[in-house]
């Protein structure tokens, strides 16, 4: 299977995608707005961290467009945008294409390697 490159555009935003999910908070954070949308008081809450560093992990996720703001009034909760990790996950998928054909190929020659051996046991 060839491996195509992407494009500089599409490469930065992987890099920025991979960067963000790098951290346990930020990923954690994308989890629970993956049931909706939430303040950042909200999204605080189960975290031993400062709204000000919260604040940071969601500038972050952010900037990668992993999420974003809206406004309901004095709120402004934050939600989930899918289109990123839509693009992660079809860049990941290719390695895993390739992966899943690397490991059928090793079966087989294991398979065979079996066979072989059985037969000169037999013989």
């Amino acid at each position: 299977m060839e491996l195509i490159s992407y494009g500089m555009m599409a490469s930065d935003g992987l890099d920025a995608t991979f960067a963000a999910l790098a951290d346990p908070t930020r990923r954690a954070i994308l989890a629970r707005l993956a049931s909706g949308e939430a303040s950042v008081t909200e999204l605080a809450e189960p975290f031993a961290m400062t709204q000000p560093a919260i604040s940071k992990h969601l500038k972050v996720l952010e900037r990668a467009g992993l999420i974003s703001r809206g406004s309901d009034a004095q709120r402004r909760p934050r939600r989930l945008e899918p289109r990123r990790l839509a693009e992660a996950t079809k860049w990941l998928e290719r390695y895993r294409q390739f992966w899943e054909a690397s490991f059928q190929s090793l079966d087989t020659l294991l398979d065979e390697m079996k066979t072989i051996k059985a037969e000169d046991k037999d013989t």
